[in-house]
C-alpha cells in the first residue's frame, strides 16, 4: 500500500503532501520535514530506494526521484514493489509533464486541483489504480469536460434572468 506522496522542492518546501493513512497536520509536517532532511543530505550518486522505518514506523520504504527543482516522493509498505514504485513516479511524471508542457513546480502550485485529479486517476485510497499515463490522460480529460459542461449550467432560467429590466 502506498502510504504517501510528497512533491517538494529543493528548498523543502512540501509543494504536494498527500497521505493515505491519518496523520495529524503536525505530524505529516514533521514527517515532511524528516523526508527532506534525509534526502538533501543523500549524494547524487546513491540509490533512490531508502528504508524509512524510523520516520514512517516499521514495514516503511522510501522511492524519491529528484527532477530539476522537484523531489517526487513514494512511501509504502512491503506489499509494494521498489522498481514498481519507482515506474509509478515515472508515470505520473510524464502525465504531469504531457498535461502541462514540461511540468514545474509553479504549474504545481497553480493547478493544485488537477495535480490532485491526476494524482487520484493513479493512486486513489492508497492502492495503485493505473500505470498508463495514456489511459490517466483520457479519465483526466473527461473530468475536465464534465467539470466545464457543470459550470456552463446556470440554475436561473434566461427568461427569468431578465424579470426586472424594465424600469418600476
Amino acid at each position: 500500500m502506498i502510504k504517501a506522496v510528497i512533491v517538494m522542492n529543493t528548498q523543502g518546501k512540501p509543494r504536494l503532501a498527500k497521505f493515505y493513512e491519518y496523520l495529524p497536520v503536525e505530524k505529516q509536517q514533521e514527517l515532511v520535514r524528516s523526508v527532506f532532511s534525509v534526502l538533501c543530505n543523500r549524494a547524487e550518486n546513491v540509490s533512490n530506494f531508502i528504508e524509512a522505518e524510523s520516520i514512517f514506523g516499521p514495514d516503511s520504504r522510501l522511492v524519491y526521484k529528484h527532477f530539476a527543482t522537484l523531489y517526487f516522493v513514494f512511501v509504502f509498505d512491503s506489499s509494494e514493489n521498489e522498481l514498481a514504485v519507482l515506474d509509478l513516479i515515472q508515470v505520473f511524471v510524464e502525465t504531469l509533464d504531457k498535461c502541462f508542457k514540461n511540468v514545474c513546480e509553479l504549474d504545481i502550485v497553480f493547478n493544485y486541483s488537477k495535480i490532485h485529479t491526476i494524482l487520484d486517476e493513479i493512486i486513489f485510497g492508497g492502492q495503485v489504480l493505473e500505470t498508463s499515463s495514456a489511459e490517466v490522460l483520457k479519465a483526466v480529460e473527461e473530468i475536465s469536460k464534465l467539470e466545464a459542461a457543470s459550470n456552463a449550467i446556470t440554475l436561473i432560467p434566461k427568461s427569468a434572468s431578465g424579470w426586472r429590466t424594465e424600469p418600476i
